[in-house]
């Protein structure tokens, strides 16, 4: 035991996470900026502006009401905790909290002024309010998304122990090691007492058993326990060891054997007192309606109509470039299995095909998708479409003709079909896309099986809000090209 004693001892003089405790406060100040940017921009608009009747004393009533309301309103989202550290860095609840704080303030303060005759002018109380809700998750997510770079960077990172049967820590693991941006890093584990390794398959370390965990993270610079399969024999098990660790600085996360699947799939019933874990099925049969492929169409349609210009100067410098096709065809395999014509501009020379085999021996290609940095058939023009994925904009022709959906995972190759196991088939299942989580992930810098994961994902968890995030975000990957080769 002298090796888990020596861990523990290293965890326990680990650096603190004192930048995480600032993160309310970092909030509360953007909160605060944001909100008398907001008012005092308001004021100089109900001044200059005269939108509204003018009132007696503007100046007087929103200098009492100014910062009254400043105060009530960062009042009102402390109250429904828009602080607290666990709303930070991910999911919606950060945001709803904000919005529901400022919906609150704005109603509180409207009725109180109509019921005590308080003469607030209108121009500066709508303006407020209106500019002011944006604007506050506007300022919350580029918080975010400051905190997310921050965490891809090692900052900003919460210690956890992942506390279960061994396949449990290591699956947990890996999706938190797949996700910087979470900000969590895996210091160790706890097994159950049966468990005498001193490590998992993966490498993880062990720091003891599982009923040690109290006592550990009292010693030990832990921020956050996880509790995995096979962590606890029973429900009552994990209502002492909640308990044990009431009195810590420590942070305790359930977490259940379910992965990839999104929020709007889940739903947490408590029943007697036991929260019940709802999972609706799969949505990819939605993904195949008519809303989404009415937006294929209309969207494809005025995208190729906004283009025209661009895919004429394409078509014309492929074509003076080597005399060669403007456009190369190749067959892919769509919904339910169907094959289809893939178009796409002609980046590579013409006997591209031809050349395909020696690199596939050069390179020691077996399965999946085949794609190489500095491949030597791409064209000098291609090369620039290639970096800014605009060899694949004739594609919109084959999302108007059906083929292919605007948002959906990438059309494969019928011999990498060929190579499908069941799992992978269910990609199938929906139309293959023009841009996908694939896309705005890495593109050809991901791994076979993570591009696979990502595919699955998206197939099972579809939703027409999702689609236009994607879409949103095609921009920004295309435009920084990143995994473009």
């Amino acid at each position: 035991m002298t090796l888990i004693s020596d861990r523990r001892e290293r965890l326990a003089t680990a650096a603190p996470t004192r930048h995480l405790r600032m993160l309310p406060a970092t909030a509360l100040t953007l909160d605060l900026v944001v909100i008398a940017g907001i008012g005092g921009l308001a004021a100089l608009g109900r001044e200059q502006l005269d939108i509204f009747a003018r009132s007696a004393n503007v100046v007087g009533t929103l200098g009492m009401a100014g910062p009254a309301i400043l105060f009530c309103w960062l009042l009102a989202i402390v109250v429904a905790g828009g602080y607290r550290r666990n709303v930070f860095g991910a999911g919606t609840e950060e945001f709803k909290r904000v919005s529901n704080a400022t919906l609150a303030t704005a109603g509180v303060i409207g009725i109180a002024c109509y019921l005590t005759k308080f003469d607030l002018a209108r121009g500066f109380f709508v303006p407020t309010f209106a500019l002011g809700l944006p604007s506050l998750i506007l300022g919350r997510y580029f918080l975010r998304k400051a905190i997310h770079g921050l965490r891809r960077r090692g900052a900003l990172q919460q210690r956890v122990l992942i506390a279960g049967s061994e396949p449990h820590i290591d699956e947990i693991a890996s999706v938190l090691r797949r996700e910087p941006w979470l900000g969590y890093q895996v210091a160790g584990a706890l097994t159950p007492e049966h468990d005498l390794r001193e490590e998992t398959a993966s490498g993880i370390p062990v720091y003891g058993n599982i009923d040690e965990a109290a006592s550990i993270a009292a010693l030990t610079d832990v921020d956050v326990i996880f509790f995995a399969g096979g962590s606890m024999g029973s429900s009552n098990q994990m209502r002492k060891m909640i308990w044990q660790l009431e009195h810590e600085d420590v942070q305790v996360v359930v977490a259940p054997s379910v992965t990839d699947i999104s929020s709007d799939r889940i739903k947490v019933r408590p029943v007697g007192g036991l929260p019940l874990m709802h999972i609706d099925p799969p949505t990819a049969t939605d993904a195949s309606r008519w809303g989404k492929r009415l937006f294929d169409i209309v969207g494809s349609a005025a995208l190729l109509s906004l283009f025209a210009p661009l895919l004429l100067a394409i078509s014309l410098r492929i074509r003076t470039h080597d005399g060669g096709p403007v456009t190369f065809k190749q067959t892919r395999v769509g919904l339910d299995g169907r094959k289809f014509e893939c178009l796409k501009f002609r980046t590579m020379v013409v006997d591209a095909e031809q050349l395909l085999a020696k690199l596939h021996e050069e390179q020691g290609y077996e399965s999946g998708l085949f794609k190489m940095k500095d491949d030597p058939r791409v064209t000098t023009p291609g090369r620039l479409l290639r970096r800014f994925s605009l060899d694949e904009l004739p594609q919109l022709i084959n999302v108007l003709r059906g083929d292919m959906s605007l948002v959906g995972p990438r059309p494969p190759l019928p011999h990498e079909v060929a190579t499908y196991d069941r799992d992978a088939q269910r990609r199938l299942r929906v139309r293959p896309g023009m841009t996908g989580l694939w896309q705005v992930s890495g593109r050809s810098d991901l791994s076979w099986p993570e591009a696979i994961r990502l595919d699955l994902y998206y197939v099972d968890n579809w939703s027409m809000m999702q689609d236009l995030s994607i879409l949103a975000k095609t921009f920004s990957a295309v435009v920084g090209s990143r995994g473009a080769y």
